[in-house]
């Protein structure tokens, strides 16, 4: 009778993973490693071929307090917008990771797995929802970590500055501006400007929306400002060197981007002492 049971329960495992989707086989796969979960998605990093390089899958899970409907049509819109997005930064030669593919159905885009260290982690950040491990801690100090993406903290600043302004112009808002959300890596190609051995990658694109209003990016600006403020001690001299990157980038459109990143300011501020 136990023998039994064994080869009952044995063939609904195999019935179970025959139907399973390839996209579920995948999330399913011993060789796919969880490395995040929030309350939106689960981030895993796995391969869609032994041999290939790494992929970082983002998998929005079904929500139980939503209607199914509604879930559904949620998921789906998360899903397509994060992916038309880190497509548009692409083709308007924006640094952000490449799509490998989508899955609406499931919920689920695979992209580039970045092999680098976050900004946030080479400046030494403090508070933020990301924590930092001993393994980062014990890496050097902030000028030693830059010194292997043969970067200055200037140099490193301006890189920033102007990959926003490239996806500003491609009047992409990316909606969750931190330094968490920057990624370094050693470039393929070599440079005599050391700023260029390195390449600053934009990552999570999950909140982000098109849009040519200046307010919007003002905004976005003044999102990373105060990532910045509450992340890295000192840091308006940073934040300085990230605008002027930025301002050289938009050309003519500073003027009005400024204009409003004062104005959003002042709104924070009053804000602020209402609390």
């Amino acid at each position: 009778m136990v023998r039994s049971q064994c080869n009952a329960t044995g063939h609904d495992h195999a019935f179970a993973s025959s139907t399973m989707s390839p996209t579920q086989a995948l999330l399913s796969s011993p060789t796919t490693i969880l490395i995040s979960q929030g309350a939106e998605a689960k981030v895993y990093k796995t391969q869609l071929t032994p041999g290939d390089d790494p992929v970082l899958l983002k998998y929005r899970f079904s929500k139980g307090y939503r209607h199914p409907i509604l879930d559904g049509n949620l998921t789906r819109s998360r899903v397509t917008g994060e992916a038309r997005a880190l497509l548009r930064c692409l083709k308007c030669g924006v640094n952000a990771p490449a799509v490998r593919f989508v899955d609406l159905t499931e919920g689920v885009i695979g992209i580039e797995w970045i092999d680098g260290m976050s900004v946030r982690k080479i400046l030494g950040g403090g508070a933020d929802d990301e924590s930092l491990d001993d393994q980062d801690l014990d890496d050097g100090d902030t000028e030693e970590r830059l010194s292997k993406f043969g970067l200055t903290m200037d140099a490193l600043m301006g890189l920033i500055g102007s990959q926003l302004a490239k996806m500003h112009l491609a009047d992409i808002i990316h909606g969750d501006l931190t330094t968490s959300n920057m990624m370094l890596r050693s470039s393929p190609t070599s440079s005599a400007s050391p700023a260029l051995h390195s390449e600053l990658i934009l990552i999570d694109f999950g909140l982000s929306y098109v849009s040519s209003l200046v307010e919007d990016k003002a905004v976005d600006l003044y999102v990373l400002e105060r990532a910045f403020a509450s992340t890295h001690p000192d840091s308006e001299p940073l934040f300085t060197g990230v605008l002027k990157a930025y301002e050289e980038g938009v050309g003519k459109d500073w003027k009005a981007i400024s204009k409003r990143l004062d104005e959003v300011r002042l709104r924070g501020r009053k804000r602020s002492m209402v609390g």
